[in-house]
């Protein structure tokens, strides 16, 4: 499971010729509520089991949170069943708010 840096991840969401990773933010509904990375897929961590066959294994995808204690949870998880090209966004949406984009909000 590789860990991405949130000036990695804005490089990857711009670069034309890359196909764009699912954004899994596990957060709670609230918190997605205050901030969201565009074109996040809100699913909360305690729902990741009930709803492990809305994700495409074959996706790359970038989970979320908001310093990346809880996304780094459910990417091993998603790695121990089967999903190739997981991706932890180091440091969270604060990371995102602190590197790349100092007008998101935080909280």
């Amino acid at each position: 499971m590789k860990q991405l840096l949130a000036v990695n991840l804005s490089e990857w969401l711009r670069a034309a010729g890359r196909p764009a990773p699912v954004l899994l933010d596990v957060r709670e509904p609230w918190e997605f509520a205050i901030c969201a990375l565009p074109g996040s897929t809100a699913m909360p961590m305690r729902e990741i089991p009930a709803r492990l066959g809305e994700l495409d294994p074959k996706r790359p995808i970038v989970c979320v949170c908001h310093h990346g204690h809880r996304s780094l949870q459910v990417a091993h998880f998603l790695e121990q069943r089967g999903f190739a090209d997981v991706s932890n966004l180091f440091g969270g949406v604060a990371a995102w708010s602190r590197d790349v984009d100092p007008s998101f909000p935080t909280y």
